[in-house]
């Protein structure tokens, strides 16, 4: 069943790239977005990637991001590294989150984000150079973001209904930086 706004978030347990085994429990008492992307190799996921690691900055330093990736830790490790983000990127072999939070598959949403985003795919692969090459995941995982409180409540929960479809970055910046009533969200 997918998570919604007032689910309780758990408890994440997953290995990162630093080589150390992150738990969510860490980030009891601190504003997180957590983020489920695609294989380690995806233009969009490294686009989002980068375009996070940019602005990480302007979220505060009681925020922080999750990003989980449906790849092999060695795989992640070789295409996640050179960003050098601020915050844990982990890998989900064997989709045991993936399956919890519903995320979606759909080769509609494929070709869709192909279509309509072609942009950004094109920027990904030809400026920054995030090749496709190596596919380590399932192609047709759709993206999924969760604005989770301080108290592991989620407060919007966002499911993409294609491979690029995230969260705007405002709605981030806005969530981590003044909380639930500046984005109309009230008490849950």
């Amino acid at each position: 069943m997918k998570k919604a706004p007032g689910n309780d978030v758990g408890r994440i347990v997953l290995p990162a790239i630093d080589g150390t085994t992150f738990d969510s429990a860490t980030l009891a008492g601190k504003r997180f977005m957590l983020s489920f992307f695609r294989f380690a190799s995806c233009p969009f996921c490294n686009m989002r990637l980068h375009q996070l690691v940019r602005n990480f900055g302007d979220f505060g330093p009681d925020f922080t991001i999750v990003a989980v990736f449906d790849s092999p830790i060695d795989n992640l490790r070789r295409h996640a590294t050179r960003h050098s983000a601020p915050f844990p990127i982990l890998a989900d072999e064997h989709n045991t989150y993936y399956r919890e939070f519903a995320i979606g598959h759909s080769l509609l949403g494929v070709l869709i984000g192909m279509l309509t985003r072609l942009p950004t795919l094109l920027e990904g692969m030809f400026v920054h150079g995030y090749l496709p090459h190596i596919v380590k995941g399932s192609l047709t995982t759709m993206p999924a973001d969760f604005l989770v409180d301080e108290h592991g409540v989620i407060r919007i929960a966002h499911y993409g209904r294609d491979e690029g479809d995230h969260l705007p970055l405002e709605t981030v910046r806005t969530f981590a930086r003044q909380g639930d009533r500046a984005i109309g969200l009230g008490n849950l």
